[in-house]
């Protein structure tokens, strides 16, 4: 694809090219008028030189110069080079005699005229003129260019010839002329233009970086504070530059304004869910703690009791997850510090598969973790939230008899530990894969097994990786979903690793305890 090209480019060629558009223009129309100028004057003297010709001769002559002798080519008055023919009444067109004046020297080594006898491709040539009293252009054989009239005297028709040699030089000449100051002045031009052209652009430049500086914040998420406008001394509303730097200063107010209105909202909305959470969770506990009371106590209790009971006790656990959940959220939110030190995350690894082992029996789980230790900075019971998180999607999310993997990589490039969760389920919905890690997200309820999910945990994994300066992402397809965390390399070594060695085993799958 041809690769656009810059509005200093357009604007400096398009510039060069209407001025080379008027050169040619004025240099065409100037050699127009030249050739024509040069040429009536050039039939002017033809005219002249044929009227002499036939004419009589001098005072004193015995015999006037008549045409038929061609003595008018030797006797000045003319351009060396003048031809001359003898076109004789009814001589069927045929010319009898022709001649050409050339210069020549005498014994004394003075110079004079001579007249030259034409050859018959000459006299072929001059046959061909019309004898109608009009200059004509004639190509002469081994002569060049004439201009040729015919004018009548008693006995015949005298030809009559100039070169047109001096007045082709002079045009080529003044064609040459006009090609070199043409290209000395496109070439001056386009320096100038580049230069004027670079100059009237500054301002737009100064708006382009601007513009790119404001595209590099990070507009999505968290409080932005929009200081970037574009230099007052390019805001003048009397130019249309100016009017475009005012406009886009007014659109940066805006952008700024409606960003802050934003992050006051969000930071209300984290509040009160922060406070919510925070506030239901001792109801709960207590709801909680009086259905386990009533099951221990000794006063008999019907089925359907029991069983409202036990209804009672699962939901409150289950709306006391949701509330931790929602708490812990807001807490990553609002940027409260992690209890952050560098450890090796492959115990993490180990301790997650074999508590999802005993939560899902029915699914098979396998270890991929390497010889040397993970090391990763950041804080463990969030890390290990994020792999209970994701073992516990696989586990939710796919059937019995599903090999689920977590494996466990040094980063080939930039450093740091890739942590990959794998499943041979049967896939995400594509429509689901772009939101998959929003709060509240549900994928299709054919992935469900008996109670869909609340949609937080994978919320979670994104905002605890995302705390640690790391990222996750997801590709699924049927038979295969791979979630990759990548957790950056720790800054410093830690003194000791004593208690962190993790259980290792080799390339090969391995079955975790459960």
């Amino acid at each position: 694809m041809r690769k656009p090209r810059s509005l200093r480019t357009r604007l400096v060629v398009s510039s060069v090219v209407l001025i080379a558009v008027v050169a040619a223009v004025i240099s065409t129309v100037t050699t127009i008028a030249l050739h024509s100028y040069l040429f009536s004057q050039l039939d002017t003297q033809l005219s002249d030189v044929a009227r002499r010709a036939t004419g009589p001769g001098p005072p004193g002559l015995d015999k006037p110069p008549r045409a038929a002798d061609l003595r008018f080519l030797t006797m000045g008055g003319q351009p060396v080079g003048t031809m001359g023919a003898v076109v004789p009444d009814g001589g069927g067109g045929d010319v009898q005699r022709g001649g050409i004046s050339v210069q020549s020297e005498t014994a004394a080594g003075e110079p004079r005229v001579d007249a030259q006898q034409l050859t018959r491709e000459q006299t072929d040539a001059l046959e061909r003129v019309p004898l109608d009293g009009e200059p004509h252009s004639v190509d002469v054989p081994h002569a060049g260019g004439y201009r040729v009239t015919s004018h009548p005297f008693d006995g015949g028709t005298l030809l009559v010839g100039l070169p047109t040699a001096q007045v082709e030089d002079t045009l080529s000449t003044l064609v040459v002329v006009e090609v070199c100051v043409s290209a000395a002045g496109l070439v001056a031009a386009g320096i100038a233009g580049a230069t004027s052209v670079r100059m009237a652009l500054r301002p737009l430049r100064r708006m382009a970086r601007t513009a790119k500086r404001v595209s590099e914040l990070p507009l999505h998420q968290g409080e932005v504070v929009l200081r970037e406008r574009v230099p007052e001394r390019d805001t003048d509303p009397r130019t249309e530059v100016g009017q475009v730097g005012a406009a886009l200063n007014r659109m940066l107010g805006h952008v700024g304004s409606a960003l802050a209105a934003r992050y006051e909202s969000e930071m209300r909305v984290r509040r009160f869910v922060a406070d919510a959470s925070h506030e239901l969770r001792t109801p709960l506990a207590s709801i909680r703690g009086y259905a386990e009371l009533t099951h221990r106590g000794s006063e008999p209790v019907g089925p359907d009791t029991r069983h409202a009971l036990a209804r009672i006790e699962s939901e409150s656990a289950r709306m006391t997850g949701l509330v931790e959940d929602l708490l812990l959220l807001a807490r990553l939110d609002t940027g409260r510090p992690l209890d952050t030190r560098t450890f090796d995350l492959s115990p993490l690894v180990v301790d997650a598969v074999s508590d999802a082992g005993a939560a899902g029996p029915g699914h098979r789980w396998r270890l991929d973790l390497p010889q040397e230790p993970a090391l990763v900075r950041g804080d463990a019971p969030r890390l290990q939230q994020v792999l209970v998180n994701l073992l516990a999607n696989a586990r939710t999310h796919t059937p019995e008899g599903t090999m689920v993997t977590a494996r466990v990589r040094r980063a080939a490039e930039g450093g740091g530990v890739v942590v990959r969760v794998e499943d041979d389920g049967p896939g995400i919905p594509r429509q689901t894969l772009p939101r998959i890690f929003e709060r509240f997200a549900r994928g299709d309820p054919s992935r469900s097994r008996a109670h869909g999910s609340t949609g937080l945990g994978l919320a979670i994994v994104r905002a605890v990786v995302t705390a640690h300066g790391g990222e996750v992402s997801v590709t699924s397809a049927p038979g295969r979903t791979v979630f990759t965390v990548h957790l950056p390399a720790p800054e410093c070594e830690p003194p000791s690793l004593e208690g962190h060695s993790p259980v290792r085993g080799d390339d090969s799958p391995s079955r975790a305890p459960g």
